[in-house]
């Protein structure tokens, strides 16, 4: 049961990130075009050398995210079995969240901006580091700016993380961001001409309101699972 439950949580991860990413273009569009810039014309107008550093920066960005779910997982799962609570606190409040993404990508209301505004702050640490790394010229300048991209300050990642804590373990959030960044791919690989058709079906209003039902849809089974008190019955 354990094991279906994973796939199906994985499999929701997923399609959280090819979703939610179509909030993403805008931010992480900008900073795709910015990370190429400074490639030599040679790299930037052939797809198959372009395609290295998309794939460097995107494996750092993913690394991150691993890493961030591996960090919240540990620290919840500790926690958790410190306070030995009655009701997944992890799934309750990684259902709202899962709402409350659903309510912005859908463009019913802002409800991510003061998340938003508290990864800023740590952002501006991060991003002097990032500015010693360009303009990107090899490819360890680009997976070090992909492993910094992966803190940016983004709602749908901090919602996503949230709901990776209630996987109760370490492996299992780190592996359930790593399926979200795989999801994010579609859209953060593309580049150009077809990028611009993929955000013009993305940005379509019904577009976003579907992923935004989705996404509230999940989140409320989450609350559901974690109020009927969790995997306690199974």
């Amino acid at each position: 049961m354990h094991d279906m439950t994973m796939e199906l949580s994985l499999a929701a991860a997923f399609v959280i990130g090819l979703l939610g990413s179509t909030h993403c273009i805008g931010m992480c569009g900008g900073i795709v075009g910015a990370l190429t810039m400074g490639l030599p014309d040679r790299v930037r107008q052939s797809t198959h050398r372009l395609l290295p550093y998309l794939l460097v920066y995107n494996s750092g960005r993913l690394l991150s995210y691993g890493a961030a779910g591996f960090i919240i997982g540990l620290a919840t799962a500790t926690a958790g079995s410190f306070f030995q609570m009655r009701y997944p606190i992890g799934g309750i409040v990684g259902g709202l969240f899962m709402i409350a993404l659903g309510i912005y990508i859908g463009g019913w209301f802002q409800t991510m901006v003061v998340l938003e505004r508290a990864g800023a702050v740590i952002w501006r640490r991060i991003e002097p580091l990032g500015r010693k790394l360009m303009p990107v010229q090899t490819l360890p300048h680009a997976l070090g700016l992909g492993l910094l991209w992966g803190w940016l300050p983004c709602g749908l990642v901090y919602s996503t993380l949230a709901w990776s804590a209630t996987a109760a373990s370490a492996a299992g959030s780190a592996m359930l961001m790593l399926a979200f960044g795989v999801g994010t791919l579609p859209m953060l690989m593309v580049i150009g001409g077809f990028a611009h058709k993929l955000q013009a079906i993305t940005q379509n209003r019904w577009t976003r309101y579907l992923a935004g039902v989705l996404l509230i849809l999940f989140g409320v089974m989450i609350l559901f699972k974690a109020l009927s008190g969790g995997h306690h019955h199974h």
